[in-house]
């Protein structure tokens, strides 16, 4: 029987661990590394303060890791966050999620990264008015015919882009630290003032948009080799290295520009590396912000076509989404359902000005809430199904989890704040009500069905 036509295939433990730590670095190290510490020097205005806000970043983040390395431990699924939900809440909440998931969280962040790449390559390359959104739109056809082509394909590739996006960012590091402005590490001042609490709340979203993406581990539970011992040390590691490059950089930043000339810079990595090595050098940094977002692009199709999967498995209607190819290992036809969002959200994004904003404006509120309800649902499932075995626990309990908890639902108040700022929350809200419609009407046939069967109707 034919991988397409199986409707028992099912994820196989085909990913190595070193192939799963290059998907999740990828995921999470996007253009935001290249913009965000300026950002954070200028609000903290304090070199000890801006790194223990980076710090700060890292110890939430990796308190919501260890939250997911119980789940992913416990309820290994390639539906990840989804399954997770329907564990705790059932189906219902579930398939909100997984709407939300394909239509404004997965596939805005595809759309977004493929307009960090078209704006770059637009410089390279233009194609017209629109050539940021061509370019978009090319970039998500090719990677997903990557995908297509199965999980040996892609991870291969993921490893290959993530070789070259590190390089870039190890070039930062050595640029700052060893041939940066000499004067400029005596300008640093450190703890000498302590930033206000709205700066510290400010400067720790952005840390935070910066390290987002970990929580995509969870995708890969079922197909990982090793099982769940596998699973904890490749989240652990994922984020002990995310933690180290992103120190890194910002010490080699503050360390080569100074506080005042980081702050004041939009483009600090490769001005930095620029006077390091020279214009080659800051031209060829400039291509790693598009390598950052092909990496992150490709391993946001691995792991958001598997919540397509999932719902296609729990729902009949939708059970053509649930194939699983087993000889590729990928849902090819979840594949291209993505592709189709996302090449309809670039099309949004076209009629917008800003595509790269109105992506971020479209995504955050709804990614933090329904993260928010992950942590919570992890709680739910310790007292309403202590006996599933747990190979992990989170330590600290409930400590790290509501502090999780709170991270989440603090960034799901300032992304809605910072929506409504733009005037882009409505988007986000008929996005949900669609997702509302849908399951009505995924509902009200699942009846009509059942009503047919008891009748003995064909």
């Amino acid at each position: 029987m034919s991988d397409t036509t199986n409707p028992s295939a099912q994820p196989a433990r085909l990913l190595s661990a070193s192939a799963a730590v290059a998907l999740i670095v990828g995921i999470v190290i996007g253009a935001g590394i290249f913009k965000t510490p300026a950002l954070v020097a200028g609000i903290s205005g304090d070199a000890g303060w801006a790194l223990t806000i980076w710090v700060a970043g890292a110890l939430i983040s990796m308190a919501g890791a260890l939250c997911y390395a119980e789940l992913c431990t416990a309820y290994p699924h390639a539906g990840g966050d989804y399954h997770f939900l329907r564990r705790a809440f059932g189906r219902d909440l579930a398939f909100l999620y997984a709407w939300a998931r394909a239509t404004i969280i997965n596939t805005g962040s595809i759309a977004l990264l493929a307009f960090v790449f078209g704006d770059y390559f637009s410089t390279l390359v233009p194609l017209g008015a629109h050539s940021s959104a061509i370019w978009a739109l090319v970039i998500v056809v090719a990677l997903t015919l990557v995908n297509i082509a199965g999980i040996h394909a892609s991870s291969r590739m993921q490893m290959v882009l993530i070789t070259l996006e590190v390089a870039g960012l190890l070039a930062v590091v050595v640029a700052g630290l060893w041939y940066g402005d000499a004067s400029a590490p005596a300008s640093l001042s450190w703890f000498e003032k302590v930033p206000p609490a709205g700066a510290w709340g400010l400067a720790l979203v952005f840390v935070l948009l910066t390290f987002g993406g970990w929580n995509e581990a969870a995708y890969v539970s079922a197909e990982l080799k090793g099982g769940p011992r596998a699973m904890v040390r490749v989240i652990v590691l994922s984020m002990l290295a995310l933690t180290a490059i992103y120190l890194l950089v910002n010490l080699a930043l503050l360390w080569g520009l100074g506080q005042a000339g980081l702050s004041g810079s939009k483009t600090a990595a490769s001005s930095m590396v620029g006077m390091a090595f020279g214009p080659w050098a800051e031209k060829a940094l400039g291509l790693s912000v598009a390598i950052a977002a092909l990496t992150s692009i490709n391993a946001t199709m691995i792991v958001g076509a598997r919540t397509n999967f999932a719902l296609g498995r729990d729902w009949a209607s939708l059970q053509a989404l649930g194939q699983w190819q087993t000889q590729a290992g990928a849902p090819r036809k979840a594949l291209w359902a993505q592709a189709a969002i996302s090449i309809a959200l670039v099309l949004l994004g076209m009629q917008e000005g800003d595509g790269f904003s109105a992506m971020v404006e479209f995504t955050a509120p709804v990614f933090w809430g329904f993260l928010f309800l992950v942590g919570v649902g992890l709680m739910w499932l310790r007292q309403t199904d202590p006996l599933a075995p747990r190979p992990f626990k989170v330590p600290l309990y409930p400590l790290l989890p509501l502090v999780f908890c709170a991270a989440c639902a603090w960034l799901t108040y300032s992304s809605i704040s910072y929506a409504i700022s733009q005037k882009a929350i409505h988007v986000s809200g008929w996005l949900i009500a669609t997702g509302v419609l849908a399951w009505l009407l995924l509902r009200w046939r699942e009846g009509r069905e059942a009503v047919g069967y008891l009748r003995g109707e064909p």
